[in-house]
């Protein structure tokens, strides 16, 4: 129990360890990877459609599509088809069932559930602060953070820390120092995210790969009102 929170109302933390410390002891639980899942599963979900998170994008996800009726989208950002890029996204008709293999966001949202989950970023934290609210008062956000070339070991990223602050400082509760210090973070970055979020490592790699436009999307602050929610395995809308 040393690492769950449980004294506290909003936790934060990192990960699959920190899915597995605060999901059991939570109401809810917002996933925040920014760049991109979450942001890709707010623009589809907006539009209307409905995401499956898959952990891989292999075989297995394929055969998945197939038993739920979906199309996959591509593992890898890719400008001509449905993938993790958020521009990839933007006119996917309403109605479409997509599979949305990530080895984060995808994976950490499996990995909560029995506990109910959303999927936050910058574009909806206020919308998915009000939803996070009506399942309970004890509340987990996890930064989903990215992972080192090589070992695939969790790296900390500065986009997944300030969007779990952006949705943790629209909770109404007793804070953990870890949720706090997200909270402080966001409000230290303000209204410059959009700079800054160019500037970081994540954002850099981006921009250096030719996608901009997703750094440009994932920037935007409470542009929608759509709360994705996961329902019997798929992410749909949950208007807040």
């Amino acid at each position: 129990m040393t690492f769950d929170q449980h004294e506290f109302d909003i936790r934060c933390e990192w990960g699959e360890h920190g899915v597995s410390a605060l999901a059991p002891v939570s109401d809810v639980v917002i996933i925040v990877d920014v760049l991109s899942f979450s942001t890709s599963v707010e623009i589809a979900v907006s539009r209307g459609a409905i995401v499956f998170p898959y952990a891989r994008g292999d075989d297995a996800a394929a055969a998945y599509a197939v038993s739920v009726g979906a199309e996959l989208a591509d593992p890898e950002r890719n400008r001509s088809g449905y993938s993790l890029s958020p521009a990839s996204l933007t006119r996917i008709p309403q109605g479409t069932r997509l599979v949305l293999p990530s080895p984060n966001g995808s994976a950490l949202t499996l990995a909560a559930k029995p506990t109910p989950v959303l999927a936050g970023c910058f574009r909806n934290a206020r919308a998915v602060a009000s939803a996070a609210s009506q399942y309970g008062r004890k509340i987990a956000v996890i930064a989903a953070g990215e992972r080192w070339r090589g070992d695939g070991s969790l790296r900390p990223s500065f986009e997944d820390l300030i969007g779990a602050g952006a949705v943790i400082e629209r909770l109404i509760g007793r804070q953990s120092p870890e949720a706090i210090m997200a909270a402080a973070a966001f409000r230290g970055v303000g209204a410059e995210i959009g700079q800054w979020l160019r500037q970081c490592s994540s954002g850099q790699e981006l921009i250096g790969r030719g996608f901009e436009s997703d750094v440009i999307l994932a920037s935007r602050q409470n542009v929608s009102g759509c709360a994705p929610v996961l329902v019997n395995d798929a992410y749909v809308r949950a208007e807040a």
